[in-house]
């Protein structure tokens, strides 16, 4: 197999070179505050891991502030321990406030990576979690169209309109017309005792006297 070639990147290097000197100032640091053995070594990844966290943050998009925020957090620690240890503070006898701030740096440390790494949900994830979601509304029910009663449109036309205002008679009666027609016929028969003529139906339906005499033959 072909090997790839190997790019080298002068800002790559750079970046692993002031990771590595910061990392051996950490240490320097912690070891000096009274962090012996593995502790002395565990600091600088403690603030490495945070910055690489706030700067996952930041990167992925959303509300910068925690970000930014525990960012400036590690890298005060790192530049504070380039600092002093370049010759600003005497190792051989670091101060109390020191001693207690290095002590308390795993604390700091360990809310600011929770709180980056298991913070609210980006605006995608609550999208996402949103659809995958059951709806808790009942689904609207579907139109049943053989109950909709057309009867104040159909009363609303003029029964003296002339024929070529109306729709063209068809030799098919839809079925919905058919019952509404049925409805009317019982209606009339209950208020008047007797059956109801294709002229009286016609008036009803407000449609043409031939499908008025194509319904009243489907009502006997």
């Amino acid at each position: 197999m072909r090997a790839l070639p190997v790019r080298l990147d002068a800002v790559l290097v750079q970046a692993l070179i002031a990771a590595a000197l910061s990392f051996a100032h950490l240490h320097d640091l912690a070891s000096a505050a009274g962090q012996q053995g593995w502790k002395a070594w565990a600091y600088p990844v403690s603030v490495d891991l945070l910055l690489v966290a706030a700067w996952r943050r930041l990167r992925a998009g959303g509300p910068k502030a925690a970000g930014w925020c525990w960012f400036l957090v590690a890298l005060t620690a790192s530049l504070g321990a380039n600092v002093a240890t370049a010759g600003m503070l005497d190792l051989g006898s670091v101060p109390a406030w020191l001693r207690i701030l290095v002590a308390g740096w795993p604390a700091v440390a360990f809310l600011g990576g929770t709180l980056l790494a298991h913070g609210a949900p980006r605006p995608e994830e609550r999208k996402t979690t949103a659809l995958q979601a059951p709806s808790s509304a009942p689904p609207a029910p579907a139109p049943n169209t053989a109950e909709t009663d057309p009867t104040p449109s159909l009363a609303a036309a003029d029964p003296q309109a002339p024929a070529s205002s109306a729709p063209a008679p068809s030799t098919a009666v839809p079925p919905a017309l058919v019952a509404l027609a049925r409805k009317v016929a019982d209606e009339h028969r209950a208020r008047t005792g007797t059956a109801i003529d294709t002229s009286t139906l016609r008036a009803r339906l407000g449609v043409p006297l031939p499908l008025a005499e194509a319904i009243a033959t489907q009502l006997t």
